[in-house]
């Protein structure tokens, strides 16, 4: 029913003021007709002769009259039926979120809201819940995914298709790109050639890694000079505890690899800024504040398609005072004597 009143609209609904008058003519309609003007002691020999004398005549004919009246009433309020659209204009933010997908984001350092009676979480999976949570709350701006271990692999172009994306987001898992390692530099290069494609007022990449560039063939701090003069901001964020290690499972020397100098560096270099994430609240704390960075600017505007129902009403008022004409003239009330 609610979502019934939500389409549901009166376009003149000053004309249902006039509804007040329906009850006195309901109060008309059951005053009891005219007595007879002879008594009789006994009604018993009039039964041969005619009908029995209505009590309330027209009962049935006023009543079809009143509900024609409410009908005609309701069709010059002009219901319709309203279907919303909300209309948006993109922002002109393009933004490109490229992810470490390397081994070491398998390790469990995270805590969910940061309650350590609760089983940690891997970096991978609180970095993906955190990003998805930034994509919902940019709904006006196009943006697109880039993944990267030893070598970047684009997840998702630039896209206004948000539900899309978060499907693409879901469906990243560690091991999705064979070569190992952390090709920083190539994963900048990899995101700012699919922003310079793009004719927007302001591009931007958030990249989230836990280690250092170990791999591919560019140096990090030479692609985002290269960013920097197309015009792109790189905000850098290094996730992970100091004491998360890699399992010696998949490395025989497992070491912690930040580098904040290098991420620091990469964040100046293009006007951005540099994240230290510890922990869960601070990895929301700032995606939130990039979010507040790098403000939407967008236009939206409300299209109404409103189907037009007062021709029902006004045929069914006509169809009910035909009906009451028509009763009235096959069976009239009594004469007075």
């Amino acid at each position: 029913m609610p979502q019934f009143f939500q389409h549901f609209a009166f376009n003149d609904p000053a004309w249902l003021f006039l509804l007040l008058l329906v009850p006195p003519l309901f109060f008309l309609r059951r005053r009891i007709g005219a007595t007879a003007s002879i008594g009789f002691s006994s009604l018993s020999i009039l039964g041969s002769v005619g009908q029995r004398t209505r009590q309330r005549p027209g009962a049935l004919t006023a009543s079809l009259l009143v509900f024609a009246i409410i009908a005609a009433i309701i069709a010059l309020a002009r219901p319709q039926w309203r279907s919303e659209y909300v209309a948006r204009t993109a922002s002109g933010i393009d933004i490109l979120v490229a992810l470490d997908t390397s081994y070491s984001m398998e390790i469990p350092d995270f805590y969910p809201n940061d309650d350590r009676r609760l089983a940690p979480q891997r970096r991978i999976d609180v970095a993906k819940e955190v990003i998805r949570e930034f994509i919902d709350r940019r709904p006006d701006d196009r943006i697109g995914l880039v993944a990267f271990s030893g070598r970047p692999y684009p997840v998702s172009p630039i896209t206004m298709d948000h539900d899309w994306l978060t499907r693409e987001l879901k469906r990243i898992q560690l091991g999705d790109i064979k070569e190992d390692g952390t090709a920083i530099g190539s994963a900048i290069a990899a995101s700012s050639t699919r922003l310079t494609k793009r004719d927007a007022k302001s591009k931007v990449v958030v990249l989230v890694t836990d280690g250092a560039n170990n791999s591919g063939k560019l140096d990090p701090v030479e692609a985002a000079k290269l960013a920097a003069d197309l015009g792109i901001r790189i905000y850098t964020i290094a996730i992970g505890t100091e004491t998360g290690r890699v399992s010696r499972l998949r490395q025989t020397y497992p070491a912690q690899e930040f580098d904040e100098s290098t991420l620091r560096q990469i964040a100046g270099l293009t006007h951005a800024e540099f994240f230290r994430c510890r922990d869960t609240a601070s990895l929301r704390t700032t995606f939130d504040s990039i979010n507040e960075l790098e403000k939407t600017e967008s236009k939206t505007h409300t299209v109404v398609d409103a189907d037009e129902w007062f021709l029902w009403f006004l045929g069914a008022s006509f169809l009910l005072a035909f009906l009451s004409l028509s009763f009235n003239g096959l069976n009239p009330p009594p004469m007075p004597s």
